[in-house]
């Protein structure tokens, strides 16, 4: 079994004429794409996306790639904050039923989005 965790990917806004949500891609697939209207589920289809992408290439007996980390960063940071803050993350994760670090994820990548939309037509994505 594959650690689909270990494969970069990248998360950007929509344009409204594109459908509007969230765009998720795979460096290292090409054409291994998904959406969803929000970051959160964005990621959970493109997980789903993945997954399919190397069971096809495993039964059609294609290499699959390795993850590649991009040369640039491993993925983890360590983020300290307040009980409060803790606590509260911890109960919305719950009641939303996904991970604290699931939740955090999206916080992080719609913040990212919404300041890369303001950028729009600048050709930056943000990278995950």
């Amino acid at each position: 079994m594959r650690n689909l965790d270990a494969y970069p990917f990248e998360v950007r806004p929509l344009t409204p004429d594109e459908g509007g949500g969230f765009l998720i891609s795979y460096p290292d697939f090409s054409g291994c794409i998904s959406d969803g209207e929000t970051v959160a589920e964005a990621i959970a289809n493109g997980r789903e996306a993945l997954e399919g992408m190397i069971e096809a290439l495993e039964f059609f007996e294609r290499p699959v790639p390795l993850p590649s980390s991009g040369g640039v960063a491993s993925g983890k940071f360590v983020a300290r904050v307040p009980k409060t803050t803790h606590a509260h993350l911890t109960t919305r994760a719950k009641s939303e039923g996904v991970s604290l670090n699931a939740l955090v994820l999206a916080f992080i990548s719609e913040g990212l989005g919404r300041r890369d939309g303001s950028k729009a037509g600048t050709g930056h994505q943000t990278p995950f």
